[in-house]
């Protein structure tokens, strides 16, 4: 069965508590989307210090979508980030940035944008905990999936077997079918799950694509 984890896209931290809520008794991760506006075009919550206050059984990622990440890991090194997500083109040294966030423990992600080359990520299926290829522009929530992105999936299944592949962006159950059938692990879902009459159901269709 797949993993599905339900992506949060939101303006204020007290919109990402009520959704976090919504989907706790159905999902063991959840993927919190960060912006602040330097490698996106827009801005969503990004202030790392709120996440001390937070209470939640689940575990959680965060999908740094922010520049200057050779020194900027550093925020989100907190107890209730269980695994971290940046991008490779947000960072002059992204095996740097891999080291120091396994060095404090963290599970953590590497993570290219639609137009990126997949061999951008290939000296990463090894070494990190996955591998992201994010199928809308880093930001904006409801964008149309790029199916460029499914070679992408299909490249790095074929060269590195063993490699965990998340696929983020425009994941409805059509498009999660063919991201799993070019060898996605793990599904990653916000307007499909949320825009759902029922959230369970939407996570439960999800796994069984």
């Amino acid at each position: 069965m797949i993993e599905v984890i339900p992506a949060i896209n939101a303006e204020s931290f007290e919109e990402v508590k009520s959704k976090i809520k919504l989907v706790e008794p159905f999902s063991k991760w959840v993927h919190l989307d960060i912006a602040d506006g330097t490698f996106t075009l827009n801005t969503l919550w990004h202030n790392a210090s709120d996440l001390s206050t937070l209470e939640t059984p689940l575990l959680i990622e965060v999908h740094l979508m922010i520049a200057d990440m050779d020194t900027r890991w550093q925020d989100w090194v907190l107890p209730k980030v269980d695994r971290i997500i940046f991008h490779a083109e947000a960072a002059h040294d992204p095996e740097f940035v891999l080291n120091k966030i396994k060095e404090e423990k963290k599970e953590v992600g590497v993570a290219i944008r639609p137009e990126t080359d997949w061999r951008k990520l290939e000296s990463f299926c090894a070494k990190a905990d996955l591998v992201q290829t994010l199928a809308v522009y880093p930001g904006h929530a409801g964008q149309a999936f790029k199916t460029e992105i499914l070679d992408k999936i299909k490249h790095i299944r074929e060269s590195h077997p063993k490699a965990i592949i998340e696929a983020d962006g425009g994941i409805n159950l059509e498009t999660g079918k063919k991201c799993v059938e070019a060898g996605a692990n793990i599904l990653v879902s916000a307007n499909y799950i949320f825009g759902s009459k029922n959230i369970e159901e939407a996570i439960n269709n999800l796994k069984n694509v």
